[in-house]
């Protein structure tokens, strides 16, 4: 009878040890995957929103600062169809209002979507109170006179003076954009950068052999 209730009192140590083995592995395991898989997870959601509308001041000044450039560029182009001698301008005009009108409300839907506010829609904004933050008098921008003057053009003269005035103005956002490209967060805006770059770099190339410069 020792010997059977000793016996028992050992199965039953050897079975309680071995249940609390268990349960400290499982415990042990369950800490692991927090700290682990879990862990991971929790720092995912905290980035990915972060990573995906990430934006900084140099977007916002680049959508600020691109936004009345593109709209006077429109503005320009819109002068073309009644006024442009040469059906190469005219042509051109279009395309550069087809590429930039989108833009413009891409660039207005990130600020509203930022919380910030639109640039006012003020065809006559001077160039003066444009522009990104350490970038006016940089930018391109035609002032009142020189958009005067070019409304008062027509034929051979306003495509000498458009290509001339579109050239330095497409060198502007050139410079915007590389400025957005250096310093900017939001990847849309960074790509947008890029395409303006391109396509506005090409154009310049394409006007100056316009004007017999290329």
């Amino acid at each position: 009878m020792k010997r059977k209730r000793s016996l028992v009192r050992r199965t039953a140590a050897a079975v309680a040890a071995g249940a609390a083995a268990l349960t400290l592995a499982a415990c042990g395991g369950a800490d692991d995957g927090a700290a682990g898989h879990g862990g991971h997870n929790a720092s995912a959601s905290a980035s990915a929103p972060a990573s995906q509308g990430r934006h900084n001041a140099a977007d916002v000044a680049f959508a600020k600062g691109m936004i009345p450039h593109h709209r006077q560029a429109v503005e320009m182009a819109d002068l073309a169809p009644e006024r442009a001698g040469s059906p190469e301008v005219e042509k051109l005009a279009a395309e550069i209002k087809k590429a930039q009108d989108p833009e413009i409300r891409t660039l207005s839907g990130w600020l509203t979507s930022w919380g910030e506010e639109v640039p006012a829609d003020d065809a006559a904004m001077d160039h003066s109170t444009h522009g990104m933050e350490g970038m006016e008098g940089m930018d391109g921008m035609m002032t009142d006179q020189e958009m005067r003057g070019l409304e008062d053009a027509s034929g051979e003269a306003f495509d000498t003076a458009f290509l001339e005035l579109m050239i330095k103005h497409h060198e502007g956002a050139v410079a915007m954009a590389r400025t957005e490209q250096a310093d900017g967060a939001h990847a849309p805006a960074k790509k947008m950068a890029g395409e303006i770059i391109t396509s506005q770099s090409a154009e310049i190339e394409r006007m100056n052999r316009l004007l017999g410069k290329g």
